[in-house]
């Protein structure tokens, strides 16, 4: 993963990325010394956001299976939420 300074991102600005990630998937941002953001093309986004919902849905399958959820009108949905803040 290659890294790149805020400051070079301010002065040589999207083409500095651009570089970075020809030779690399993301490119981390350094803000004071500290890595603070990832940037990465749309596509690969798009896969890992489509990775998350897949997970997302194994575990509403499985709250399914193991009976982990609550049957309810929508009004006694909402006073649920309400009491748990």
């Amino acid at each position: 993963m290659s890294a790149l300074d805020a400051n070079d991102l301010k002065t040589k600005g999207i083409s500095a990325v651009e570089a970075r990630l020809k030779v690399d998937e993301e490119v981390v941002i350094s803000v004071r010394g500290q890595d603070s953001y990832v940037i990465m093309d749309l596509e690969k986004y798009n896969k890992l956001r489509e990775c998350e919902l897949v997970v997302v849905a194994q575990e509403a399958k499985a709250d399914i299976s193991a009976e982990r959820f609550v049957t309810e009108s929508v009004g006694d949905h909402m006073r649920r939420i309400d009491d748990a803040k």
